[in-house]
């Protein structure tokens, strides 16, 4: 008598949707294919968007953001949800307290800003992220430009990745991903293990407070970096579904993401997509 196959560990991603298919929920659920997870989304804004930029973006109400997530977390649930483009106060606030009442962790990505500069989320919105979506918060995945709009902080340094960290730990997430970006290139490398004096071009530091983990890769020459924060908000989410503590969570996150970003490609007259499918080219005919 055959087995029944075992149950994929199952994430939801609560975002915007991105037409050129390189971010937002098509990148979440490119990502969780790709880490052996299945996929559920809550779609919060339709964006008309390629490699250029955003072109235009329409919000969802928040009773139709509502009912997705009801629809789905009431009847097959969830080991994991991420949050991605929320857009305005009224979503972000729906959003938080509905993942407040879910038993799962919760990787928010606090989109503020896209990679073309285009603006993502409402002024007026910055305070509900603060005070109702970041306490939620199992993760929170800032880059330097949202660490900047939330707190305040502008982050030229290690000591200023320290404390920025700190500034956004006060609003409540139990963990902190500062992601360094373009930062790196002076920072010693004595952290980690690294000789002193070694560039390092891309670091991240994760802390909850009392524990600090240094994540750091090349900075690689590759232009084609579109939906990046989308793809690591969604690999630490599904890594958590599958049972990893943060730590070890966010390291094969950002694994998985560097390898995506060094395969990105050409796509259209812009800025390119991250490669979702890299480990599976070899194995594609």
């Amino acid at each position: 008598m055959d087995t029944p196959p075992r149950a994929l560990p199952r994430v939801l991603t609560v975002a915007g949707s991105d037409s050129g298919g390189g971010a937002g929920i098509q990148a979440d659920l490119k990502t969780m294919l790709a880490l052996g997870v299945h996929g559920m989304s809550v779609l919060t804004a339709v964006t008309a968007q390629n490699s250029l930029g955003v072109q235009g973006s329409w919000e969802l109400p928040a009773e139709a953001v509502r009912a997705q997530y009801r629809s789905v977390v009431d009847d097959i649930g969830v080991q994991a949800v991420k949050t991605g483009m929320l857009a305005s106060a009224e979503l972000v606030e729906t959003v938080a307290g509905l993942v407040s009442d879910t038993d799962a962790p919760v990787v928010v990505d606090p989109v503020g800003i896209s990679k073309h500069g285009d603006s993502l989320l409402a002024a007026s919105a910055l305070d509900s992220v603060r005070t109702k979506l970041l306490p939620a918060a199992t993760v929170a995945t800032p880059n330097l430009d949202e660490v900047a709009q939330l707190t305040g902080v502008r982050v030229e340094s290690e000591d200023d990745m320290r404390r920025a960290a700190a500034a956004v730990l006060a609003y409540g997430p139990r963990w902190v991903l500062v992601k360094g970006g373009h930062l790196g290139g002076h920072l010693a490398g004595h952290l980690g293990g690294h000789l002193a004096g070694e560039a390092v071009d891309a670091v991240d530091l994760l802390t909850d407070g009392s524990e600090e983990h240094w994540l750091r890769a090349r900075r690689l020459a590759n232009r084609h970096t579109h939906g990046t924060g989308c793809t690591l908000a969604s690999a630490i989410a599904s890594q958590l579904a599958k049972g990893q503590p943060v730590p070890e969570a966010v390291a094969a996150a950002k694994e998985y993401v560097t390898g995506a970003i060094a395969a990105g490609f050409a796509l259209g007259a812009g800025i390119g997509p991250v490669d979702h499918g890299w480990r599976f080219r070899g194995s594609l005919s």
